[in-house]
């Protein structure tokens, strides 16, 4: 219990350390560049944007490719062939069938 306490103890300060250490960092290097002086911020203002103005013409975003244009739905019978389910029960008496053909260990270990 107490080798706990003492690692517990260790690892806090080790961790406070290292927090101490960069903040010390982060303030100390910027004391060369910092003074007294306001700094103005301005912001850029982009006005034009906020505007109402026409839309701009339409550009082909596929370059070469050529536009298609359906309209309804075709049912899935139409598109998709149907799938083929091999039921679980004959995938597990394949799966035993080419377990017990499989070759075996010519030499066993036993220890």
């Amino acid at each position: 219990m107490k080798w706990e306490t003492n690692l517990m103890k260790t690892t806090l300060f080790v961790i406070c350390f290292f927090a101490a250490t960069a903040a010390f960092g982060q303030s100390a290097s910027g004391v060369a560049l910092l003074n007294a002086e306001p700094a103005m911020v301005a912001f850029n203002s982009h006005g034009g944007h906020a505007s109402q103005h026409e839309m701009g013409s339409a550009r082909n975003l596929l370059e070469q490719s050529s536009y298609t244009h359906a309209r309804g739905e075709r049912p899935l019978w139409e598109v998709a062939s149907p799938s083929q389910v091999t039921p679980l029960g004959d995938s597990a008496r394949t799966l035993k069938k080419a377990h017990e053909s499989a070759k075996r260990a010519d030499i066993v270990w036993n220890n």
